[in-house]
């Protein structure tokens, strides 16, 4: 076995791999740090102000501020929806020591419900131990007070206010106002494609009908904005700039509160609509359907309890009659007609047709009845409009025609939107030859025409379109657009920082006037409908007796359902639903008209247009001119007592 090889090591060889190594590592470390320094000059240098800005926006936080809702007047300066503090009982939960406790005594204290406490427990668990929650809301100012006299003995439960609408004449303005609810998902989207919803982040109700929906840009106003420092669990630590928000418009309506309450009055135990309207400017100063429904009940979240009775009632008070419903004018439509007939040169004011109770087409079995069965004997044009004679009418549509007919009426509004600034609105019908042959792709039959001549068939009015057909009449052919908004106020900041409200009123161009061959013919169908009124024995004559002021109009009874040829009609023995509506239409003065109504009231018990709609009007009239006595300058109707109709076993419309 040979000997182990000494091996003699290479210092030299060692110490030059060593230096090596250390050479590479150290420019290892100094190539790190020139990276490390190379980074912190960007983040501190070149890219300062990205992350100074990225720092700032986890430190401050812009929390929108919600405007305060622009109030509702009426025309006095009365007030009709108001913003009202609501109180809730709120609670911090890290403020708490020992929260299940706490709730329990406070809920026993104010006589929270099981129900409300299980809902608290839950919101809890979906929100940060320091961000609030509602433990109950609209609290009662006997439990704000308890609860205030106690509140030391519950640290971290607070009660908190906001602002609310509130209607402080509940149902006797909602469906003109409308009511603010609850932001919805498709509210939420429809701000979201309007580009409104960021104007809308602090927001908790919008508009839903009525005023409220329509002028809803105007009454919600400006957010502001809160710029708050937070710490690094999203707790605001300070306040750093405050932006108020602009509160919304006041708006000032045409109605008038006084008006709405005598509509409410006239119409109680009754189903209708009154709408009075001034026809030298197409406000609206009352506009009341009934039964309605208190508004209130929707801002805070209607029960499901309180929404199903509101569906379910018969008498359909979520309905706005006035320009929802549907009614047969009736006998109401006889001077559109009659003017219709001067213009088309079919009639004059001599022109008599005999009535002997009934009116028939030849060749057809059919007899068409008027309301006095032995009839009227030789009637005119001013005495067809003052008894309401349905013969006289059946002849004139005969002459007529359909087209004509309905053409005229169209010119008058009938069929078609009246413009009113609220979006609840029905046209209604006014019946065509195109109309049924679209509708029901038939024919129409002349009989049919004879029907719609007395305000029956398939046509179908709105008391506001009535009201708007009545207004044109009586200013002659000048149409006006109805329209509740009468002013808008706006809060102005001066720079001096002095504010004051400006008040801007609204302007409303009228529509291009309805103009006759011959001018006169106005004055013979308003010379009529004033001895309507004024002359005694004619249909209106018994409720405007006494009155103080120098009324016109015209008596209206719809038929509801269908009767068969010689049927009688005995209110008393149909059913409620099928009996006869009541219409009526009216004006005052007679020189210069300041009002017009239309009132319909549904399926009647006894009489008609002059027994129940009429006394309605004359309670409007009687509060609005109050003590002031109107009299004609143009006529003095002398009574004609021997020729008159005195009352009937069956009354006239």
């Amino acid at each position: 076995m040979s000997p182990r090889r000494i091996v003699i090591r290479n210092h030299s060889a060692e110490a030059n791999l060593f230096a090596r190594r250390t050479f590479i590592a150290f420019s290892g470390v100094v190539l790190v740090l020139l990276i490390l320094f190379a980074n912190v000059y960007t983040l501190q240098v070149e890219s300062f102000e990205k992350y100074q800005t990225r720092s700032n926006s986890n430190r401050i936080k812009l929390l929108p501020v919600a405007p305060n809702r622009g109030l509702i007047y009426d025309r006095h300066g009365v007030l009709l929806a108001d913003n009202k503090p609501v109180y809730s009982l709120e609670v911090i939960a890290e403020d708490v020591d020992d929260i299940k406790a706490s709730i329990a005594q406070v809920s026993k204290l104010l006589n929270i419900s099981a129900d409300r406490q299980s809902k608290f427990f839950k919101s809890m668990k979906r929100k940060r131990r320091f961000k609030p929650v509602e433990l109950h809301s609209r609290l009662s100012d006997q439990q704000v007070a308890l609860f205030s006299v106690n509140q030391h003995k519950y640290p971290g439960i607070y009660v908190n206010a906001r602002l609310k609408r509130y209607y402080p004449f509940s149902d006797l303005t909602t469906h003109n106002l409308g009511y603010v609810a609850r932001i919805n998902r498709r509210d939420a989207k429809k701000l979201e494609q309007a580009g409104k919803a960021e104007n809308y982040a602090a927001t908790y109700g919008i508009g839903k009908l009525g005023i409220e929906k329509y002028y809803e840009d105007m009454l919600h106003g400006t957010i502001g904005h809160q710029e708050v420092e937070v710490n690094n669990q999203g707790r605001v630590i300070r306040t750093l700039n405050y932006t108020p928000p602009v509160p919304g418009k006041d708006l000032t309506l045409t109605l008038d509160i006084e008006l709405q309450m005598i509509a409410k009055r006239a119409l109680s135990g009754k189903r209708g609509a009154i709408v009075a309207m001034d026809p030298r400017t197409g406000g609206i100063l009352a506009m009341y359907s009934n039964p309605s429904y208190d508004g209130n009940l929707f801002v805070h979240g209607i029960s499901t309890k309180n929404y199903k009775k509101l569906l379910e009632s018969k008498d359909l008070p979520l309905i706005n009659r006035s320009v929802q419903s549907g009614y047969p004018p009736a006998s109401t439509v006889k001077p559109f007609l009659a003017l219709t007939g001067l213009e088309e040169n079919v009639i004059t004011p001599k022109t008599e047709v005999y009535d002997p109770g009934w009116y028939q087409l030849k060749g057809l079995p059919n007899k068409y009845r008027d309301w006095l069965p032995w009839g009227h004997g030789k009637v005119n044009l001013t005495k067809a409009i003052e008894q309401s004679c349905n013969i006289y009418f059946y002849d004139l549509a005969f002459k007529l025609g359909i087209t004509k007919i309905s053409n005229m009426m169209e010119r008058f509004g009938f069929g078609d939107y009246t413009g009113l600034d609220i979006y609840e609105e029905n046209k209604a019908i006014m019946p065509s030859v195109a109309w049924k042959r679209a509708r029901y792709n038939q024919s129409w039959y002349t009989g049919e025409t004879l029907s719609v001549g007395i305000g029956q068939s398939f046509w179908t009015v709105t008391p506001l379109q009535l009201t708007q057909a009545l207004t044109t009449l009586v200013n002659k052919g000048e149409r006006k657009i109805p329209h509740l908004l009468k002013a808008k106020s706006e809060l102005i900041i001066e720079s001096s920082g002095n504010a004051y409200h400006q008040i801007t009123p609204i302007e409303y161009e009228p529509r291009a006037p309805l103009k006759l061959r011959d001018d006169k013919n106005w004055d013979i169908v308003l010379n009529a409908m004033h001895n309507t009124v004024q002359k005694l024995g004619a249909t209106a004559h018994k409720p405007f007796k006494g009155s103080t002021y120098d009324a016109s109009g015209k008596t209206g009874s719809a038929q509801v359902a269908r009767r068969k040829q010689g049927e009688k009609y005995d209110a008393k023995t149909t059913s409620e639903n099928k009996r006869d509506n009541a219409m009526f239409i009216a004006f005052a003065p007679f020189d210069k008209p300041e009002i017009v109504i239309a009132v319909a009231i549904e399926n009647v018990a006894k009489g008609g247009g002059a027994t129940n709609a009429a006394p309605v009007a004359r309670q409007i009239m009687d509060q609005y001119f109050g003590d002031r006595v109107i009299t004609s300058k143009k006529r003095n109707v002398k009574p004609k007592i021997a020729t008159d109709i005195a009352a009937t076993p069956q009354e006239a419309d």
